[in-house]
């Protein structure tokens, strides 16, 4: 039988279940790769399952978002996990040696290979034709035990490439195009499948960026073949004894279809505040723009770097714009360094800051009031930038800098009359720098864990009651990002260990009295729209909820991750039977789930709720693992008592 190549890479790893969409799936994962917002949690969930050393085939730990240390909690946090990593046999990357999607393709990703990442941009592994998934810090933790992965089986979206990208439209235009069409949830439950005559002119990199920013459509993940343009990325990275060749069978099939004619996409941008609002960069061309950055955890590679490089070269940014460089390695910024590329960003004005996530989480370089930013970055989110009411576009790296030059939003192709467009070629072979990776032996086995005063232990978490009465504290709409959820940002961050702290800006976006209700009533519901929980991994949005008293969430639609992460903590992640039912359900109302734990125990689907008195039916639509899961009160809490913990 034919197969494709998201079939291919699922087969070789099925442990439990068969490759039946919507049915859940058990993976063997390869790879797992935790940063320092979620890693400090999941590193605390790994510990407490008491396994000792890390039994998948590598595992690594990045520092790339909370690097900026206004005191001491991220500075402990990033001891914590230097520490932690040597003992139980973590690869750790110190901060400032760049965003892990990058330093992971440059230095371990392998074709063909599963990785499974606490941040849910981990489907940039696309790049190298690994199959990376997000997910949250426990499921990451139990997947460094040697557990399987669970997820509900996707379906596959197939897309054709066909064509070159024309001069002035680079990879970022791809997904926007896909952002276009298919919206942030319109890939929700799907794997995206990219082959057909024009992936062979798309480079290694240029394919991490549609990855990477893939999972704004809402996908479990996206795939490209490897190739010879995958080859040619391994060797010059001095790994091309990794490289394997894999696509797709002749004649495969696919769940759905669809297809890009490259050569036929023009320059694209998402207007504010989602990655699904995207026209053609010519109907906002004129807006003035304050502030240009290129690079972070997307287009961030020395081939969008050097473009941008090039394009100021002999130039100066606007007097009125602000050009900023997040390079994504510190290999990266050495290989532009040595092609002279620094020197024309500096003469260019641009301000040129360590490698690292940094605006794009939220750390640092939030726009004035009122002002614009131009970012390559996946996401923008309501307030996600650290200033409120944020006018935040996304766009290409030549988007970015025709803006920087001109001062306005510009299509990048009017600067054909001053320059031809530079047309980036990858190093044959790339300055390697892994210095700054410490890598797991023997000798480290034995270091002492130094935990800062901000690493507080997990909350105890009680299993599911009998019955459940609780009051409403919140009702919200659709599209709802963990960003909202649990907010971001360079005061908050740095709480990411100690969930009692952070629990206390819960929803503070939108509510800043959300935690004090919560603790006032005891046991509380909230009540969401479509697409509830988009956007990031953190599962934080989902346990300091818990934490807090919520005991379920009743949405028309959830996230994946969010889903999963709710199923984790114990909270039940119910969706209304009757959408119109939303409307019947306020902040305020008394909500009763009788004999809820019997019900969950015999496997109903429909879960009664009794709201100010008449009944309502909602849905618990998650499989028998999760269930168990559920009535023991969360993920941790079964499976350590199933290992006598």
């Amino acid at each position: 039988m034919t197969m494709n190549l998201t079939q291919k890479i699922l087969q070789a790893h099925l442990v439990e279940g068969k490759l039946i969409p919507g049915e859940e799936i058990g993976l063997r994962i390869d790879h797992t790769l935790l940063q320092d917002a979620t890693g400090t949690l999941a590193m605390l969930e790994f510990e407490a399952l008491g396994i000792g050393r890390v039994r998948a085939e590598l595992a690594a730990q990045y520092v790339d978002h909370n690097t900026l240390q206004t005191d001491n909690k991220n500075a402990d946090d990033h001891r914590f996990l230097q520490t932690a990593a040597a003992r139980y046999g973590v690869h750790f990357s110190s901060a400032g040696n760049g965003v892990s999607h990058q330093v992971h393709m440059e230095r371990f990703g392998v074709p063909g290979k599963i990785i499974l990442g606490a941040d849910s941009h981990t489907p940039g592994a696309a790049g190298i034709s690994m199959l990376g998934i997000g997910a949250g810090g426990l499921d990451v933790a139990l997947a460094m035990a040697g557990y399987p992965y669970y997820v509900a089986c996707p379906r596959v979206l197939g897309v054709r490439l066909a064509g070159r990208l024309p001069d002035w439209v680079s990879a970022k235009d791809v997904i926007l195009e896909m952002l276009r069409r298919h919206g942030v949830r319109g890939c929700v439950g799907k794997i995206v499948e990219y082959y057909g005559p024009g992936v062979k002119n798309l480079s290694a990199t240029d394919r991490e960026t549609i990855g990477n920013m893939g999972t704004e459509l809402g996908a479990t993940s996206s795939i490209f073949p490897s190739d010879a343009n995958t080859r040619a990325y391994l060797d010059a990275q001095g790994r091309g004894d990794a490289w394997c060749e894999l696509s797709a069978d002749k004649g495969a099939a696919y769940d759905e279809h669809d297809k890009i004619n490259l050569s036929a996409l023009e320059p694209l941008i998402a207007r504010p505040s989602s990655p699904g609002d995207v026209v053609p960069v010519r109907e906002v061309a004129g807006i003035r723009v304050d502030q240009a950055i290129v690079g972070s955890s997307v287009n961030s590679s020395f081939r969008d770097l050097m473009v941008v490089a090039r394009i100021v070269e002999g130039r100066h940014a606007s007097p009125a714009t602000s050009l900023n460089i997040n390079p994504g390695s510190r290999q990266v910024l050495e290989n532009i360094a040595a092609k002279g590329g620094i020197i024309s960003l500096l003469t260019a004005g641009a301000r040129i800051h360590e490698p690292g996530c940094l605006g794009c989480i939220g750390m640092g370089q939030a726009p004035g009031t009122g002002q614009v930013s131009l970012r390559t970055f996946p996401r923008n989110f309501p307030g996600r930038s650290g200033t409120k009411d944020d006018r935040v576009y996304l766009c290409s790296p030549e988007t970015a800098a025709a803006a920087a030059l001109r001062g306005v939003i510009t299509d990048p192709r009017d600067l054909s009359s001053e320059m031809r467009y530079p047309r980036i070629k990858d190093p044959k072979r790339y300055i390697i720098d892994e210095k700054s990776i410490i890598r797991p032996s023997a000798e480290l086995r034995n270091t002492e864990i130094i935990r800062g005063p901000n690493i507080r232990p997990l909350p105890e978490l009680p299993a599911l009651p009998a019955s459940i009465e609780a009051e409403v504290v919140l009702q919200v709409g659709d599209n709802i990002s963990t960003d909202t959820i649990m907010p971001a940002g360079n005061r908050i961050l740095p709480l990411r260990s100690n969930i009692e702290a952070i629990s206390e800006f819960i929803f503070s976006p939108i509510d800043p009295d959300f935690a004090r209700e919560c603790r006032e009533k005891g046991t509380v519901v909230l009540v969401g729209g479509e697409n509830y929980g988009q956007g990031s991994s953190r599962e934080h949005a989902a346990l300091a909820p818990r934490y807090l008293g919520v005991c379920a969430k009743i949405v028309k639609s959830f996230a994946r991750i969010h889903k999963a992460n709710l199923c984790n903590f114990g909270i039940l992640p119910l969706t209304f039977r009757n959408p119109d039912d939303y409307k019947l359900v306020h902040k305020g109302s008394q909500v009763t789930f009788p004999d809820v734990r019997e019900r969950i125990l015999r496997g109903e689907r429909e879960i009664p709720a009794e709201v100010d008195g008449s009944t309502i039916m909602t849905l618990l639509d998650v499989s028998d693992r999760q269930r168990q899961h559920l009535l023991a009160g969360g993920t941790l809490n079964f499976v350590r008592k199933k290992l006598g913990v």
